[in-house]
């Protein structure tokens, strides 16, 4: 070993689930909303290629990039309203849908730069 470095053995850690090295996410989507006469939400996936179906199953945890409200419905149909998230939040929930508007065009998602991560 050269002088200077450092190694860390993590050999033993697998089976002790407090101990292992986790990995957030495998894949991220910035969310973009559409106007307010749209449907008023953001899927928390990108399109599919190619216009394939592509059936997800699971929701998405969200970084919030710009502190404010965000509106989501989580994987079970429920739909929530979280006030004040801070910027540069995450929110370990597993959401398939980011609302920007409710039903008479009122912005409920106010936060900014906000990223999917599944």
């Amino acid at each position: 070993m050269a002088a200077g470095t450092t190694t860390i053995d993590i050999a033993g850690l697998q089976g002790q689930e407090a101990s292992q090295p986790r990995v957030f996410a495998h894949d991220g989507n910035l969310l973009v909303f559409p106007s307010p006469s749209a449907d008023g939400f953001a899927t928390v996936f990108p399109a599919p290629p190619n216009d394939t179906e592509v059936v997800y199953n699971r929701g998405a945890c969200l970084y919030v990039g710009g502190a404010g409200n965000v509106d989501i419905e989580l994987e079970g149909g429920t739909r929530l309203l979280f006030k004040g998230v801070t910027a540069g939040s995450f929110l370990p929930i597993l959401a398939t849908k980011v609302y920007k508007y409710d039903s008479s065009s009122n912005v409920t998602t106010t936060a900014t730069d906000i990223i999917a991560l599944f």
